[in-house]
């Protein structure tokens, strides 16, 4: 049952990457038509970058006071969120289900 659990954890993450994978791109693409500052703080490549992600987690995106802005990072946040607890929740789960008999 633990592991049963583990994998749905693991869909929830999934999930989670498929909502980021719609609202990360269109962050970067609103953030390189409207914000030139944010986006070379961003680097190139931000999509797949650790550190824009941290930037992402840590809410940046509010400097820039753009509700449409707001509007696109919120969810993208929100997902990336969803993909790092369902991992963590999966790997506790299965670290579990190790230890017990």
């Amino acid at each position: 049952m633990i592991l049963f659990l583990a994998l749905l954890f693991v869909a929830v993450a999934i999930a989670g990457f498929c909502a980021f994978a719609i609202f990360w791109p269109l962050s970067l693409v609103h953030i390189r038509d409207r914000h030139p500052q944010l986006q070379q703080e961003l680097g190139a490549g931000a999509f797949a970058n650790p550190s824009a992600w941290r930037w992402l987690l840590a809410r940046g995106y509010r400097s820039a006071d753009d509700r449409n802005l707001d509007g696109l990072a919120n969810p993208a946040r929100l997902s990336l969120l969803t993909i790092i607890a369902g991992l963590v929740c999966a790997g506790l789960l299965w670290a579990l289900s190790a230890v017990l008999p």
